[in-house]
């Protein structure tokens, strides 16, 4: 500081700032306010910020659940997948030796109560 001027924010410079605030004298009463008050702002900040990693953590854990669902429905379509691949192979395969679709009889329309019943040995 040069030339011996108060500080920014002194209680000097507040007081012209402001002319109408006065400091007061400050109490024991009033100094033991302030601590209380600060310590409730500390603990509430605390508490705020203990809320927020749990609330982060809680999160997480349902990403970390989504993920492995995912994981486990994306396998689930493999296999899905490859069973109907192997599902319609095995299907032309038979109707290339089905009875009822190599019979000119069949292309009549008769209604049948059950197709896949219709292709079995009677």
């Amino acid at each position: 500081m040069s030339q011996g001027l108060p500080a920014a924010g002194s209680v000097l410079q507040r007081s012209v700032a402001a002319p109408g605030n006065q400091p007061q004298p400050q109490s024991p009463d009033d100094d033991d306010r302030k601590v209380r008050r600060r310590e409730k702002n500390r603990v509430a900040a605390q508490r705020s910020r203990k809320k927020q990693t749990q609330k982060a953590d809680k999160l997480h854990e349902e990403y970390e659940c989504l993920e492995q669902e995912n994981t486990v429905l994306r396998r689930e379509i493999g296999k899905l997948t490859e069973e109907l691949k192997h599902l319609s192979e095995a299907l032309k395969e038979h109707e290339k030796m089905c009875p009822l679709l190599l019979c000119p009889m069949n292309f009549v329309p008769v209604p049948r109560p059950d197709a896949v019943a219709g292709c079995l040995p009677r």
